[in-house]
Formats: C-alpha cells, structure tokens, sequence
C-alpha cells in the first residue's frame, strides 16, 4: 500500500504550470483582467527580480497596492539598483533586515582579499566559501574575477562545486541586458564576467571528488550556504579538522542550521553520524547580502508620501526585525500593520 502523505503536486501539474506561464517585461502594465492590472518592478534582490504592483479597480474606485518581495541592495556586484515605487494606497513590505544595518567598515573587495592572503598565500590553505547558488555564486564569481584581473593578488585556484551554480551562471550570461552596468562595462573590455583564468566550474561528482584530493591552497565555491544538504558538507568533512581551512560565510544562517552551529562556535559538529572537532577558521561577512538593511527598507517606503499611503503591512520577517521597522516607520508618520498568520484585512 501507500504509505506517506501524498506529494502536494506531480511532475505533470508542474508541466501544465509552465505552459501557462507568460513572460512580462518591467514597467509595463499588464491587464490580467478588466479591473485588474499588474506591474513589475525591478526590485534588485536576484537577476529579474521583481517589486509588484497591483492596480485594481473596484466599484469605479482604483486601489494600488504594491509587493516589494525581497528588496535589494544599492552597488551590488552583478545587479541592478532596486527602482523606486510609483505612488500606492497600500504597500506590503518584507522586513529581513528589520533592525539591523549591514558592515560599512570594509568593502568586499577588501574582505576577500584579506581572508584570500591569510589562506591561501600567508598559509598552504583552503577557503571554503558556502554561497547560494542562485545570485550570491554569481556575484562572488564576478568580485574574485575583478580582484584578479587587477593584479590585487598572485593568483589562486578557484573551484565552483554546485551543479545548480553552474545552470544559473548561463542564465545569467543569457539574459545578460538585466544586469547592472559595471558588469555591462566589465564584459565589454574584459570578457565574461563569470569565467577567468584558474576558475574551474566542477561538472560531476567524480570531479567534484579530485577537488577534495588537490593538494595546492585554493578557493572552494559551494553550496548549499547554510550547510544543509549538497555539495559543500563533502568539502566540510574533509576539511572541518583542517588547521589551514577557512569557512568564510557570506549569508544568512537560520538558526539551528549547521552553518548557525559553526557561527555561534560549537567546538565539535555531528556530520554523517560522526563527531568533528572544529580547528578550521570560522569566518563570516554580510557584505554579499542580497537583502537591504533597515536604512533600505526605511528609504523604501519612504518613497511614498505619509499622508497619501494608507497602510504599510510588514511581513516576511521575525518578530524582533518587524518591531524595529514599525517603530522606524510609525516614528515617520506611516500606519504601520503587522498582520498575523491567516488575518484577513479589507481594504
């Protein structure tokens, strides 16, 4: 018999879905119907993200309601600047970063080549870099491609071990005109900003596997970012014990991943039902954070006027990050909701 709960959806439900889907451009209205019309846009977070904008027309009566999703960061390597929101009734916004403001003290730059050194060059070492693969890989990839083609550093074999790294990074090159333009200008006088020389895009597991036996320092790209699951624990188990091993992290670990446990300094992590004392180097840097910080989610609804915008609901956060950002934006004269799991609110 069957046993289990049954899947949500199946392979043919997921192919019917795609074939539904339509391609819309940015700041371009679309009607999905007589009273409804969509917009999107970009919102900066990840190559094609997008902000929506809802304009429905109810009873004669036209409400805009907008979705920041997840909101971007100005300057970041790869993408583009999140564009401002036309005027709303209604903004619902994401609230990550709700209290907290990212590293201002160093650029990334400066990061990289500070841990790369003390690895790789002071030492016989690996750097081991946990990176999501969509976005965060890219974005790494091009900064190291900038550092090198400078000449900031002698240079350091690069491993990109993510089978799912590799199918973004052409999609990145693909859709190449949604980039921002410091890549534009990159590709132009220098080439791809994804490929250089002493980077290696590893293919397969049996590749995947020499990695673990090269012998000179190196760079490993990995995934997933917070450790949980693919091609990185391999990398971790060979090398957590590993005196002249660096764990750079570059994102967000939730808590009680294994990434959280490194971070907070557990002394000894269980991996593939063994115990591993921790002697590699456990570093971290927001600076490739692809969300805004509080200062960016302030000036996000701050584009809109007090006394024209209705309400802001703030979601997509924890408790504390929602507190500081409705406090923040009540103190700048915003009605300021945090709805609750299941609430209906009328507008």
């Amino acid at each position: 018999g069957n046993y289990g709960p049954k899947p949500l959806y199946l392979q043919r439900d997921v192919m019917e879905t795609v074939d539904r889907f339509v391609t819309i451009g940015f700041n371009k209205s679309f009607k999905i119907n007589g009273s409804i019309e969509l917009e999107f846009i970009p919102a900066g977070h990840l190559l094609g993200a997008a902000a929506v904008i809802l304009a429905i027309n109810e009873n004669g009566i036209l409400k805009k309601i907008g979705f920041t999703g997840d909101v971007g960061r100005k300057n970041y390597p790869v993408l583009v600047d999140p564009a401002p929101l036309p005027p709303l009734d209604y903004l619902v916004s994401e609230s990550t970063y709700g209290g907290r403001l990212h590293t201002k003290d160093k650029t990334l730059e400066e990061t990289l080549i500070e841990a790369i050194k003390e690895t790789c060059i002071k030492s016989p070492g690996r750097l081991i870099i946990p990176a999501f693969s969509i976005g965060r890989t890219q974005s790494l990839v091009f900064t190291l491609n900038q550092i090198f083609s400078k000449g900031l550093l002698p240079p350091v074999q690069i491993f990109v071990d993510s089978p799912l790294a590799n199918f973004a990074t052409d999609i990145y090159r693909k859709h190449h005109q949604l980039v921002n333009e410091e890549a534009k200008a990159f590709y132009q006088t220098k080439g791809d900003e994804f490929e250089f020389e002493n980077l290696v895009y590893v293919q397969d597991r049996k590749e995947s596997e020499s990695v673990m036996t090269y012998l000179e320092p190196c760079i490993i790209i990995s995934s997933a970012g917070m450790l949980e699951g693919g091609r990185i624990q391999d990398h971790l188990y060979h090398n957590i014990q590993n005196y002249y091993c660096t764990i750079l992290f570059i994102g967000y670990c939730a808590k009680g991943t294994l990434g959280d446990r490194l971070l907070r300094g557990d002394p000894i992590i269980r991996l593939r039902n063994r115990d591993l004392m921790v002697y590699a180097t456990i570093k971290k840097t927001d600076l490739l954070s692809g969300h805004g910080d509080h200062h960016d989610l302030v000036e996000t609804a701050k584009q809109q006027d007090p006394k024209k915008l209705k309400k802001v609901f703030l979601v997509h956060g924890e408790a504390k990050s929602m507190d500081a950002l409705a406090l923040s934006l009540t103190e700048e004269g915003y009605d300021v909701v945090k709805p609750l799991k299941g609430e209906t609110i009328g507008l």
